[in-house]
Parts: structure tokens; sequence; C-alpha cells
């Protein structure tokens, strides 16, 4: 087990480039299990799932190569073959939750898929009913075996059907499109996920020959087709660890630049920064922050894309325990995310919550001390909270962090930032 030690008190300052957006970089790499030939998949993250998930399409049959460019980056190359399995075991499925997205490409593929139910972060409670009712309209067969989803298409295989979500989940979204451009026919998925990691899975199926309508917008339509085939595709830039970086210039009072982050994809977390206090300037390859003094606490509500993102949540919660005033979080989507607070207040914070409602009464300095990470976002806070701390933070549980951020204390130190890796004793 590792440690990351945070010394606070530096002021953030030069550029950082964002890699893939890991909420879709495993998403695009299940989907090459639709089709037969070799794929390339660019501008993926340095990050454990990436590397669980070549390992889980290897135990399907394939090859896979992984190349990096640098400590943050690379690309994957994914040979399908023609018969390729249809089980994921549990030993990998159980390490993360995003293995589940290989039950709809399985499933229109092989008619068979058997899964075991995945793990991931302890932020509340993500079902897979959508996903098992999306993808049973579409004529599937499911039940529970031991611990395992056995999914089984009619015998003409899948058919086409419109499928309404109660919530516009993002895994069911993505399972069932990818089950769907298979299916005979028309589906129509109602109030689906708008996420800009759903338009890139979009215009990588896209791209493979499937025909979709509506990407980025609530009504999906998707005509199936017989077949497709292996394309090269760039994933998309992680727009959360864009903001993350952000959030550290404007918490550290610095001057950061941050390269190849999509500006759009990230509106209102950046009105936040700018309400806050922060200079922001945007470009089609990027942003700039600014901060020339204590940031304003600023009130936070995570909805759905288009609204404030969840992921984004306890970085911000970071930034108002030093701000000027107080703040209102509101927490929407995941129910247990305040456990991060939790951990914030043993560094000095003044939070109180109630509910999905929090308080951060902003205080000028917070005091280094050692907390956890219980998921890949209320880590990167802590180590957010560590940098504007008087003395020493250790966090620990970062294997959280490595999940969802490659290279990041590198990049931290690149900025000025006093990070460093150590045994967790």
């Amino acid at each position: 087990m590792e440690r990351f030690r945070v010394v606070g008190g530096a002021r953030l300052a030069g550029r950082v480039r964002v890699p893939g957006a890991k909420n879709s970089a495993l998403k695009l790499m299940a989907a090459t299990l639709l089709a037969e030939g070799e794929f390339r998949i660019g501008n993926l993250p340095r990050i454990l799932d990436v590397e669980i998930m070549a390992e889980l399409l290897r135990r399907m049959g394939c090859e896979v190569r992984l190349e990096w460019t640098d400590e943050s980056a690379g690309t994957a190359f994914v040979s399908v073959p023609g018969e390729i399995g249809h089980e994921a075991d549990y030993d990998l499925v159980r390490r993360f939750r995003a293995s589940i997205a290989v039950l709809g490409p399985l499933l229109a593929r092989c008619g068979r898929v058997r899964v075991a139910r995945p793990g991931g972060d302890a932020i509340g409670s993500r079902g897979l009913d959508m996903h098992i009712d999306g993808l049973t309209r579409l004529g599937a067969r499911i039940t529970t075996e031991h611990g395992f989803l056995v999914a089984e298409a009619r015998s003409g295989g899948l058919v086409g059907a419109t499928v309404e979500l109660d919530f516009p989940s993002v895994g069911a979204t993505e399972n069932i499109l990818m089950a769907s451009v298979l299916a005979k026919g028309e589906t129509v998925i109602d109030n689906a996920a708008r996420e800009p990691e759903i338009v890139d899975l979009c215009e990588l199926l896209d791209a493979m020959g499937a025909k979709i309508d509506g990407a980025g917008s609530s009504t999906l339509r998707i005509q199936g087709v017989d077949r497709l085939w292996p394309v090269s595709y760039d994933t998309v830039p992680d727009r959360i660890v864009a903001g993350t970086f952000g959030v550290a210039a404007a918490m550290t009072q610095g001057d950061v630049r941050v390269d190849h982050a999509r500006p759009e994809h990230l509106r209102i977390a950046l009105d936040k920064l700018v309400a806050a206090g922060a200079q922001v300037s945007a470009d089609p390859d990027g942003f700039r922050v600014v901060m020339e003094r204590r940031p304003r606490a600023v009130d936070v509500v995570t909805l759905p894309y288009p609204g404030f993102a969840t992921d984004l949540q306890p970085q911000f919660a970071a930034m108002n325990a030093v701000a000027e005033g107080t703040a209102m979080i509101t927490e929407n989507i995941f129910e247990a995310r305040f456990v991060f607070l939790q951990e914030l207040a043993r560094l000095g914070a003044d939070v109180r919550t109630d509910g999905h409602h929090a308080v951060l009464r902003g205080v000028p300095r917070l005091s280094g001390a050692p907390v956890l990470s219980s998921d890949v976002r209320a880590g990167a806070g802590l180590v957010l909270a560590g940098l504007v701390a008087d003395g020493t933070t250790h966090v620990s549980g970062i294997h959280h962090i490595d999940r969802g951020y490659a290279g990041f204390e590198q990049q931290l130190r690149a900025l000025g930032a006093d990070i460093t890796r150590e045994d967790d004793h």
C-alpha cells in the first residue's frame, strides 16, 4: 500500500496536459468486442483500469498491446478474433465497475454472456436494474446465478425496441446502445444520458458502421446493422481531470494552463471558478485559470450532464473549505459521496451535513493530517486540500486515485506542488 505525502503552501503555476477520459476509454475498449479485426484506441489514460480492461479483453480471446507514450497517456492495439469468449470472471470484474460495459457488446455479438456483478467505488448504490430492463426489452433473458448475470438473446437475436430510462444512467445508456447497434430494426432510448463520454462512444460506433441519431440529446435512435468493422479512434479528453487542475489553480491562488481539454464540456464548472474570483480564459484546445485572491464560496448542485458533474463535487468542496464565506453543496447523484467530507473535517474544514446537503464555512487555512481516500474523486479532493493545508498531509488509499488520474503526482510536481509517493506504514 502507498500514500501521498503532500506539503502545503505551494502556488501552482505552469502547463498541464489532460489525457483521454477514463469514463470513455474503458467503454471504447469494450466496444471493440462488437467487430472482428484490428482496432487502435488512442489517447488512453495511463491508469490501472485500462490495464484491467485490457486483461479482460484478453480473457475474451483478444490480443491487446498497450503502448505508453509518457507517464499519462498511450494507445491500445486490440485484435478481436472471429470467435470470442462470453464470460467475465469475478477476479477482474470485482476490481472495477466499468467492466459491466462488456455486457451489451457480448450479448449482441455472441447471443450469450455471463458477467460477474461488478465492484468499484463506495460512493453509493448503482444498481443494474436499468441495464437489465433495457436489455430485456431488446429480447434478452437475464438471470442471476451464483453472483453472475447471465443474459441470453432470443433465438433470432436481439430485436429493436423503445427503452425509457427512469434516470439518465450513463452505464445503462452505454450497454443498451452497444447491444442495439447489432439488433434487428430500430431501438429508441428515451431519457438517455447526454455526457460527452456517451457522444464519444456514439462517434466510435458510427465510425464502425453503426447508424445512430441524437448523440448528445436525451433521445437516441439506433438502426441495427448486420455487422461492424474495426477502426482507429482517439478518446475524448478527460473533463474531470481538466476540472480538477482548474480547481487546484484556484485553490492555490495559482496560474495554470490546462492543455488538450474541451472547455465546452466544463461550462458550469468554469463559470463557478469565475464566480469564486478566478480569471478563466478558454480556447478550442484548453483553458487557463488565474487566481490572485482567496476564493469566494460558491454553491454547488450536482445533476446529470449538462448539469454540474458529481465527479467534481469533492474538488469544489475542498475549495469551499478555504473560501471566503459559506457554501451549500447539494449532492443529487451518489448518496454516499459525503463520506469524503468527514476526512476533509480532519484537516480542519468547518462542514455540516444534513441528508444530501452540506454546508461549508470557509476557514483561512487547513491543517495537515492523515486522511483516507474512499474513492477516485474523494482522493483528488483530499490531495487538493493538502496543497493548501499547513504542514504535511498524508493521503492513504491512493490506489483509488490511480484509477482516475494518470501520473497525478508528477503533473502536480511539474506545477510546483510538494507531493511524493511513499510506502503507507
